[in-house]
């Protein structure tokens, strides 16, 4: 992984967000802030791009911040398995006193509610609204 990098100039600070290696299928980035992370993911969430989607964005919930906002509003496509794997990553984040919240786009809520885990899973339509989720939940 390729470390962040904050560039400021006079007061105006830009983070470059860090590229994360998944799949050929499942691409993204990672920017860290104060109180949370956001993670972006694009492509396909399947059994192909779950053992490296597991193994990165795990280590990322670990590193910490505690609160993730994974962003896929851009996810062409997802399984049963890239829904398990977001379960574990729900139970990982309350497990670590943190949060998970998904932003979504319609084919991904579909499928998660089709599974009946849109109660489960935090499901946000923006990322301003996961987070002022996350303000309320502080």
């Amino acid at each position: 992984m390729y470390p962040q990098i904050k560039v400021r100039s006079h007061r105006l600070e830009v983070i470059i967000p860090e590229p994360l290696t998944l799949t050929v299928s499942l691409r993204g980035s990672r920017e860290v802030k104060d109180t949370y992370q956001l993670i972006r993911l694009t492509g396909l969430l399947d059994a192909f791009s779950e053992p490296a989607f597991k193994k990165v964005i795990g280590k990322c919930v670990e590193d910490g911040p505690f609160n993730v906002i994974l962003d896929l509003s851009t996810i062409d496509f997802i399984d049963s398995s890239g829904l398990g794997v977001l379960v574990q990553m729900a139970k990982k984040t309350q497990g670590l006193n943190g949060t998970l919240q998904i932003i979504t786009n319609p084919r991904v809520t579909q499928t998660v509610k089709l599974v009946r885990l849109d109660q489960f899973l935090s499901l946000q339509t923006s990322i301003d609204e996961a987070l002022a989720k996350l303000g309320q939940t502080k």
